[in-house]
């Protein structure tokens, strides 16, 4: 594997408890369609048991008449997602699946919260900002409705938990928690065709785990 799958420590530092999101982007030669999607999930399954991996979408859309997937892998930490890009498996099944792309093996990093509204597969821009906004709020507003009534009875039994900065920090962590790693990823899956509804090449989003 080429070195390009080596993290620049400059610009991507390491650290636990950052999320991170690893963007493979696949363009399929005519008539290896099959077979790619067959390797595609013994990958995506292989992936799946690797230390500090969080979870994958596959993004499924066109470029230049060839099929283009775009994987995103989600990761605990820097070092979680670079034991993936450099473990034996993943260079083993890269190298196999080498005939079957026309451009190879291609890799990029992002921060999480980041790749919420990125252009997804070919398309040429992230969503307007107002739909951004918009699902945004759809994800944070059930939240702050909704965490404080669930926290609420168990911070009332002990006196240290019913204090005000305590209680808010609980609830804070709760709804961070739940939006990056849960809420925020559904939501765009959700509503990507919505969100790209103004761009040329919508693209089909599809859980893979």
């Amino acid at each position: 594997m080429p070195d390009s799958n080596r993290l620049d420590t400059a610009t991507v530092r390491p650290g636990f408890d950052e999320v991170v999101t690893l963007i493979v982007k696949h363009r399929v030669k005519v008539g290896f369609e099959a077979p790619y999607e067959a390797w595609l999930r013994r990958i995506v399954g292989i992936a799946g048991q690797s230390e500090g991996h969080l979870g994958v979408d596959v993004i499924r859309g066109k470029h230049s008449g060839l099929d283009m997937f775009t994987c995103v892998l989600r990761f605990c930490s820097t070092e979680a997602m670079q034991r993936w890009l450099d473990s034996p498996q993943r260079l083993e099944l890269v190298n196999e699946a080498a005939p079957m792309l026309a451009d190879g093996d291609q890799t990029e990093v992002n921060p999480v919260k980041e790749f919420w509204f990125a252009p997804q597969a070919d398309a040429g821009s992230p969503p307007p900002r107002w739909k951004q906004a918009v699902v945004t709020l759809l994800v944070i507003l059930p939240h702050t409705l909704l965490v404080p009534l669930i926290w609420g009875p168990l911070l009332k039994l002990n006196a240290f938990l019913s204090n005000y900065v305590v209680a808010t920090f609980l609830i804070t962590v709760t709804i961070v928690l739940s939006v990056v790693y849960l809420f925020m990823p559904m939501a765009t899956r959700l509503f990507a065709s919505w969100l790209t509804a103004d761009q040329s090449h919508p693209t089909l989003s599809e859980e893979t785990r």
